[in-house]
């Protein structure tokens, strides 16, 4: 056995302690790693390099080998084996280690994100073709953690019932204005325009869902209702009675979190409510993934709520109400996941196999951190005053219901509308 093959049998067997996983290497030599348990799989290096360079940097190379192709799976998906790695007990060398305290000092160089660097990282994800996107979202193009509220919910009923769910927290009434920060492709906006009455302002940096947005409003004759601007929230003029944020603060970066909420309250007026709807990290202040920070979304960052709370506390808002949604995004992305591999072929003429085995390993990737490591969502809602807001939460669920009865006469164009 050659010396590479030795020492990627010792560090493998050290991490992988549970499952059953095959490795063949560049040279021919096989071994199995784990307790022997669960469904077996395997995979193989093609070349010396590859082995190298998972070795060395494991949490960027994995990523990078498979895309390229210079790692491949025989037995199993890419998902499987990252079930199992991401279900293990933490073994980390130590250079590892060193690398992840190197990336935390750097981090906050990483996720600099003035606005002309922010509009230059949302393009390199959100202005895709949106062909891409249609191929694996729901109807209403929601990228975003779906509100699964049975087993067997659906993923379009799903984020129909995530967008009810938030609407309700906000108790918008007929005309108020509301801001949606990082609006996306429209849905959200659409949403509470069409159900509430409300006039609607949705910011985003992406021209392609700009262009979606405001299509989507003139074709549901809600542009009187619902206007979709190229803006940074930075630059928003307000006020705004309600203010909603679904999966953008991500993109905030950790030294901008004053800014930001401090932003939101001058922006909201005394008697205002805001619902910020965003991914969090269970264990504290991180880094960012870095196959994810380099391939998919340059800048961002996944916050701990303790990173959060205290920029909230010095903007002056109040927190309302906070809500934690556990497996519902591992749901989302397994969704996803397979809707974009069943079309997959689609995906290649849009761009090419390497293309698709980067966003493969994105979803199973993005899926596991949910399902393995505790990653989840938080739901934050936010006043200026206390009494903004009814004293206990049942108003939720009546608010929730009320939506749902409105929903039923509208829900088929609604769907139409996304399609």
């Amino acid at each position: 056995m050659r010396s590479m093959d030795r020492l990627l049998q010792f560090f493998l067997s050290q991490f992988l302690k549970r499952g059953s996983v095959t490795f063949t290497t560049a040279s021919g030599t096989s071994f199995t790693c784990g307790d022997g348990t669960g469904q077996p799989i395997a995979a193989r290096f093609l070349t010396t390099e590859a082995e190298r360079h998972l070795l060395l940097d494991p949490e960027l190379a994995l990523g990078e080998l498979y895309t390229e192709g210079t790692f491949v799976m025989d037995k199993g998906s890419i998902a499987d084996l990252l079930e199992i790695a991401l279900g293990q007990t933490d073994f980390t060398p130590r250079w590892s280690k060193f690398q992840w305290r190197l990336r935390y000092l750097l981090r906050h160089l990483q996720q600099f994100n003035p606005r002309t660097r922010s509009k230059r990282n949302v393009a390199s994800h959100y202005d895709l073709d949106g062909r891409l996107y249609r191929l694996f979202l729901d109807a209403d193009m929601q990228y975003s953690c779906a509100y699964f509220e049975t087993p067997d919910t659906t993923l379009d009923d799903a984020q129909l019932a995530k967008k009810r769910h938030l609407a309700a927290k906000l108790l918008v009434k007929p005309d108020q204005r509301v801001l949606d920060i990082g609006c996306g492709w429209g849905g959200m906006g659409l949403y509470l325009a069409e159900m509430t009455g409300a006039k609607v302002t949705g910011v985003t940096l992406s021209e392609e869902q700009l262009g979606v947005a405001n299509a989507r409003a003139g074709e549901q004759n809600l542009s009187d209702r619902a206007e979709f601007r190229l803006q940074d929230y930075r630059d928003t003029p307000g006020p705004f009675e309600r203010i909603v944020s679904v999966g953008m603060f991500e993109h905030v970066g950790v030294d901008y979190y004053d800014t930001y909420f401090k932003r939101c309250a001058e922006l909201l007026t005394d008697d205002g409510v805001m619902m910020l709807h965003a991914i969090g990290r269970p264990e504290g202040p991180g880094i960012t993934n870095p196959w994810i920070a380099k391939y998919i979304f340059p800048g961002g960052y996944i916050p701990a709520l303790s990173e959060v709370l205290p920029a909230i506390e010095r903007s002056g808002l109040l927190v309302t109400d906070i809500e934690i949604l556990r497996l519902h995004y591992a749901e989302t992305l397994k969704a996803w996941r397979e809707r974009f591999l069943a079309r997959r072929e689609e995906a290649a003429r849009l761009y090419d196999e390497r293309f698709v085995r980067m966003w493969e390993f994105y979803l199973a990737a993005s899926e596991m951190s949910f399902r393995k490591q505790n990653s989840m969502v938080f739901q934050i809602q936010l006043a200026r005053k206390q009494d903004a807001v009814p004293l206990t939460r049942d108003y939720i669920a009546r608010e929730e219901h009320r939506l749902h009865s409105i929903e039923a006469a509208k829900l088929p164009v609604l769907r139409l509308a996304g399609e």
